[in-house]
């Protein structure tokens, strides 16, 4: 089997379609548990991606594996609506005791893609006006609608300039806040002018249905905002009738250190999009809004085959009662915490090393030129490269590719960040070495 798999790698260009390929760094895998994926070549690879903020639980944790066998026993499929079972209705039951009071009824969905655009309908639908407000960085999804409202990079927007009816505004400014100054207080002011700016020019507030924002910046370069800023977004949506998304795919099911970033940044939204650690890997997602929302979205005006699938619904269930059961939420502001101070140590001792963006265990790590301080994408695929052989698989995010991404499962132990760390250390350190022809000492 190994001979063919390796034999396949070789036929992957050919096979796969370029957007599926050629993204970083395409390691061949036969196995994954816990932290580690275990690689074609026999290498163990300490995965500090999570799935791209999926496996929160770790690999294949043993409760979430036998729940999904145990759900293949009895369902595969259910089109909800058609039947009913009791895993799906058990899951929103069971979803509701972590998220915010309130949002207590649920679309399911496969993707976080889906589960946007199940927001954007429904905040449509109930307001009947046509406009939404997205921001700046941030990325909500590849679909025609959820990319009418993503503006992470301007190539994902290439020659299918969406025709959804959109206006964007620029996201929290955090790196621009003067010295001295209070950043709740000075992002939530130019918050406002923005918002006072595009009503007075562009459209007006009685048109937009809604403002959907990630409530911290992911693909878009893991910008962590003023809870200030996000309380004023909450205001000025209360203030004229406008719907409040917040893109939870990433941030939520623990990663910022409390079940959501709502709860973490002190602000309910009216809808809220989740997915990715939702399921420990399997494709599941969920539009979540209030009763009284979803009685206003009729039969008909929104469906899924495949949506809520049922042996999803059983990973999510097992993903939940695993999540309580190891204090996952709080190890991941424990380890959240202690990775932001190594990361801080190192900063110190690289120039490479930019800003430090953190909150739980989503962490971005900005990569410069150590001679210029510019933006380094092409160093850091360097730097990400050279991870990869030593045995640490980082992600990268960011308008120019510019920041790691360092989002490893909610099971990650000191032990394991340190050696992660480690490894990242070596790295920069020899990279910086290359570029600058210097000694180990002078770094």
């Amino acid at each position: 089997m190994s001979s063919d798999w390796s034999h396949l790698v070789g036929q992957m260009h050919t096979l796969l379609a370029p957007s599926m390929a050629k993204d970083h760094p395409n390691l061949p895998v036969v196995k994954a548990e816990g932290v580690y994926y275990y690689g074609l070549d026999g290498k163990t690879y300490l995965d500090f991606t999570s799935g791209i903020a999926v496996a929160n639980t770790g690999h294949r944790h043993p409760k979430v594996v036998k729940a999904i066998k145990q759900a293949a026993d009895q369902l595969v499929h259910g089109p909800s609506g058609v039947i009913m079972y009791e895993s799906i209705l058990r899951l929103a039951k069971e979803l509701t005791t972590v998220l915010p009071a309130g949002l207590d009824c649920f679309f399911f969905a496969n993707s976080g893609t889906e589960a946007i655009e199940g927001a954007i309908k429904l905040a449509k639908h109930v307001t009947r006006r046509p406009y939404v407000l997205s921001f700046l960085g941030c990325f909500h999804g590849r679909s025609m609608g959820s990319l009418s409202v993503t503006t992470s990079k301007s190539k994902y927007r290439k020659f299918l300039q969406p025709s959804g009816l959109s206006y964007q505004l620029p996201y929290a400014r955090v790196d621009e806040v003067p010295p001295g100054a209070d950043p709740d207080v000075y992002c939530a002011e130019q918050l406002e002018k923005d918002v006072a700016t595009l009503f007075a020019h562009q459209v007006t507030p009685e048109e937009v249905a809604c403002a959907i924002v990630e409530p911290v910046l992911g693909e878009g370069g893991y910008i962590v905002p003023p809870k200030g800023w996000l309380k004023k977004l909450r205001e000025i949506c209360d203030r004229h009738g406008i719907l409040l998304i917040f893109d939870e795919v990433q941030t939520g099911f623990g990663r910022t250190g409390n079940w959501f970033a709502a709860q973490t940044f002190e602000v309910t939204p009216d809808i809220m999009a989740i997915a990715k650690g939702i399921a420990s890997g399997l494709p599941l997602s969920a539009t979540v809004a209030s009763q009284e929302l979803m009685k206003q979205w009729p039969l008909g005006s929104h469906g899924t085959t495949f949506g809520g699938n049922p042996i999803a619904c059983a990973a999510a269930l097992a993903t939940l009662e695993v999540m309580k059961e190891e204090n996952l939420v709080e190890n991941a502001r424990v380890m959240g915490s202690y990775a932001q101070e190594q990361l801080c140590r190192l900063q110190q001792k690289h120039p490479t090393i930019g800003s430090i963006r953190a909150v739980g265990l989503m962490i971005g790590i900005e990569i410069v030129d150590p001679r210029t301080k510019a933006p380094n994408g092409e160093g850091l695929l360097t730097i990400l490269n050279k991870c990869l052989s030593k045995g640490v698989l980082f992600y990268l995010c960011g308008n120019r590719g510019e920041v790691i991404r360092m989002i490893p499962p909610l099971t990650v132990t000191k032990e394991q960040i340190d050696v992660g760390l480690r490894m990242l250390d070596e790295a920069i350190t020899e990279y910086e070495q290359e570029i600058l022809c210097i000694g180990s000492s002078a770094v």
